[in-house]
């Protein structure tokens, strides 16, 4: 994981299984991997994770990551190889057009 202040970018997870071994345990693996990841982030100080997809989109989704536009990347985690973005935010799909806690709806503010 390569980290810039309270954001990150998850470099993998990597899984090296044998040949024999099917694809749904392999994704398993990733997916506990990336639990393991994610229950340790809020103590170290990181709110906000960005994956690139490798063909994880199950793994991603399942841990709660949604895609994201680019836009979204800290400029000290541009640049890095890939196409498409997941984020995971504090384990919530709630995620602000400007990224950085804007205005969500009354109803999610508790408003009534």
């Amino acid at each position: 994981m390569e980290r810039a202040g309270a954001t990150a970018m998850l470099h993998g997870p990597v899984v090296v299984a044998p040949s024999d071994m099917p694809a749904e345990d392999v994704l398993a693996v990733a997916g506990e991997l990336t639990g393991q990841v994610l229950a340790q982030a809020g103590g170290a100080g990181i709110e906000t994770i960005f994956a690139r997809p490798q063909s994880l989109d199950r793994v991603w989704v399942r841990s709660g990551f949604i895609p994201v536009p680019e836009a979204e990347l800290p400029r000290e985690l541009r640049g890095r190889p890939g196409v498409g973005l997941f984020g995971w935010r504090g384990g919530t799909a709630l995620w602000s057009t400007a990224g950085r806690g804007g205005a969500r709806s009354a109803l999610a503010r508790g408003e009534h």
